[in-house]
């Protein structure tokens, strides 16, 4: 592709940006809060005013906003974000009230209501859940209310959490069926090095995966206050563009271009096409909790074939699981090939295993007529 035509490919991709309905944008604790912790006020009123702003063309945004532990650190006295978990879930508690007030009282200014909707992967991963999170986002749009999202860092285990609010912005971005994912960070995009070094430049689009192989990400952000980093912003971009939604991930001082197709940070074109909401949360978002190990025949079933797991072609069980769980689908070596949401508790199985649906319910009755793993809750991972 010469110069210009890639200039021109470049431009194209923009002005998509700015022709983008439905916006998620995701800001990082880094870009809301002093170096000590606390809030900056300053910083969420300009963010604000570029979000109200866009909103008043004709826009809908979702904001996936990072900031609740840090913004609890100061009020508790904690000089550093703490590493563990109980302690990030008090200052999560003191810091998401704080967080949601200074943005409730910052939108104010634009007469926009504010709505907070805190989830955590477990709610996402399980059926009913999810329905429910995406008619609540639906319905605050609708409304004409400014949704606001968080992990709720509070009652959020180690076992039940996205891990970083990136990867929990790619996939709100996918369930509210969004038309562009803006990731804002204390850095104004991707570089082919370390952007504080002489001779490095910012790569302005990327196509696909392919056009990072041998660029070094680099680590987490120099705030020192989140979770987060380039490595889990790429990764999020490469969630989203994988499930048909483009990216721009730049620094919040830019958030502006960023909204409204300006050359700003790298924008990560699309690569895939959407597939089912809850699959791409079982996939990217959920823990397995066990495994079941398949024949050589269930796993051609499932992986080949795109069928549902039946107790026939299940050959052991690993883990402690509840219905509803995800669990892991192994072969005979080990890899994990799928994943999905089990039918029946871990303690239920071995009266299963290895039995046809039809021998079952004739001793155990109805109930047990049925798929361990129904394939609209499955998953494949190396196809």
């Amino acid at each position: 592709m010469s110069t210009g035509e890639a200039d021109g490919a470049v431009a194209g991709a923009r002005q998509a940006v700015g022709e983008a309905r439905r916006i998620v944008v995701k800001v990082g604790s880094s870009s809301l809060t002093t170096a000590a912790g606390g809030l900056d006020a300053d910083r969420v009123d300009a963010l604000v005013d570029v979000l109200a702003k866009v909103r008043g063309t004709d826009k809908e945004i979702v904001l996936v906003s990072s900031g609740a532990i840090a913004a609890g650190l100061a009020p508790l006295g904690l000089r550093r974000r703490p590493r563990d978990l109980a302690r990030q879930q008090a200052a999560a508690s003191v810091g998401q009230g704080l967080l949601v007030a200074r943005y409730t009282a910052s939108f104010a200014r634009y007469g926009v209501r504010v709505g907070q909707v805190l989830l955590t992967s477990d709610d996402m991963s399980r059926r009913a859940h999810h329905r429910n999170a995406s008619r609540t986002l639906d319905k605050l749009l609708a409304m004409g209310a400014f949704p606001i999202v968080n992990e709720n860092d509070t009652v959020a285990t180690d076992e039940i959490r996205f891990g970083d609010n990136d990867r929990l912005a790619a996939l709100v971005a996918h369930l509210v069926r969004a038309d562009l994912l803006v990731l804002l960070s204390d850095v104004d995009g991707v570089y082919d090095g370390d952007p504080s070094r002489p001779g490095t430049s910012r790569l302005a689009e990327v196509r696909d995966m392919a056009d990072l192989a041998g660029v070094d990400i680099g680590s987490a952000g120099k705030a020192g206050v989140g979770t987060g980093g380039m490595v889990t912003k790429v990764e999020a971009a490469r969630i989203a563009a994988a499930a048909g939604i483009p990216v721009v991930l730049t620094s919040a001082v830019h958030a502006a271009d960023a909204l409204t197709g300006g050359d700003t940070g790298t924008y990560f074109h699309a690569t895939g096409r959407r597939s089912a909401d809850r699959l791409l949360w079982l996939q990217h978002a959920s823990t397995p909790q066990g495994a079941l190990v398949l024949d050589d025949g269930a796993v051609r079933a499932v992986v080949e074939g795109r069928k549902s797991l039946l107790p026939a072609g299940i050959a052991g069980v690993e883990g402690e699981f509840a219905a509803g769980d995800p669990v892991e689908l192994r072969d005979g070596t080990g890899r994990a090939v799928a994943r999905g949401l089990v039918s029946f508790d871990a303690k239920e199985m071995p009266r299963l295993l290895g039995r046809s649906t039809r021998e079952l319910a004739r001793e155990l009755g109805p109930a047990y007529e049925r798929e361990v793993v129904h394939r609209d809750d499955l998953v494949i991972l190396h196809p």
